[in-house]
């Protein structure tokens, strides 16, 4: 069965930095992911596979969501990879990074699968989404293997992929901003780069059962933009967020927890709807609102997230 842990602040390491990936299995984050890919030079790719393994074998990691990030699935690294990681029990899922065709996520979840026959857990596959032919294809990819749990929203590449001016990771190029008429003074309100995309990835994953994990704010030091930007994918109803440095854990998971009047509000709705319905009601007014079955499916949500 697929990890149903958590995977609010789901922190990036890099895999041959073994005092990093120690430090990561010991921080509040709900969800780690070791990479191998970008974070790790060419000439450092063998020790970062056998660090990850290592980590995997001999540290406590508690009750996170683990998971790798592999290298290209057309790399020189990639065999080697499932062949040394399919098998181990702690690893919850390995992310796929640049996924843009169907066969090719085919072919690796069908690779982990022959690796490891006998493993006791399904191995998930994450899909990182961050090209703009991976984004036009998120549908299919989504639904094209019964390993892929997840998908990821890769903004840094996603904005190279677009051809965005931009060198920030996770935050819209300052003239990214819609100007008005002469009449108006010639007002400028700023746009979101990434609300299309977003919402793009998180339809498709919604439609399939999926987790949708959106990618980090590349200002890692600024608690402020951090959580910011946390609260905009948790409003949206992503499950979570990437985060690059420890300094972001908690400011994220403080956007992903409803508060103490969110869950109060959504207990009323529930509690509410409950008293019509025992009067053979399926609506009530509540607080010059109506309310109905819509609002508790939504009002359960939060309910949930804060348990």
């Amino acid at each position: 069965m697929v990890s149903l842990r958590p995977t609010r602040a789901y922190l990036a390491v890099p895999a041959h930095r073994a005092r990093l990936v120690a430090k990561a299995a010991a921080s509040l984050a709900d969800a780690v992911f070791m990479d191998l890919e970008d974070a790790v030079p060419a000439g450092e790719k063998g020790v970062a596979r056998e660090e990850a393994v290592r980590a995997l074998s001999s540290l406590e990691w508690g009750n996170k969501h683990v998971a790798v990030r592999l290298n290209a699935v057309d790399s020189s690294f990639i065999a080697e990879e499932i062949r040394t990681l399919a098998a181990l029990p702690r690893l919850d899922a390995v992310i796929v990074p640049k996924a843009e065709r169907v066969s090719d996520i085919v072919a690796i979840a069908d690779r982990f699968r022959a690796a490891a026959p006998d493993r006791a857990a399904p191995l998930a596959l994450e899909l990182l989404i961050e090209t703009a032919l991976g984004l036009v294809n998120v549908d299919a990819l989504a639904a094209c293997h019964d390993s892929v749990a997840a998908l990821h929203l890769g903004v840094g590449d996603l904005a190279a992929s677009l051809g965005a001016r931009t060198s920030d990771i996770g935050i819209s190029p300052d003239g990214y901003r819609h100007v008005g008429s002469a009449q108006s003074g010639y007002a400028a309100a700023p746009l979101d780069l990434f609300a299309y995309p977003m919402m793009r990835l998180l339809v498709a994953a919604r439609a399939r059962g999926l987790r949708a994990i959106d990618g980090p704010c590349g200002a890692f030091r600024d608690a402020r933009l951090t959580e910011a930007s946390a609260q905009k994918a948790a409003a949206m109803g992503f499950d979570g967020k990437q985060v690059i440095h420890p300094d972001q854990i908690e400011p994220t998971l403080r956007a992903f927890t409803p508060s103490g009047e969110e869950l109060a509000q959504a207990r009323r709705v529930v509690e509410a709807m409950e008293t019509a319905e025992a009067n053979g009601q399926g609506a009530v007014t509540l607080d010059g609102k109506m309310i109905d079955y819509a609002n508790v499916r939504m009002a359960r949500r939060i309910i949930e997230l804060g348990s």
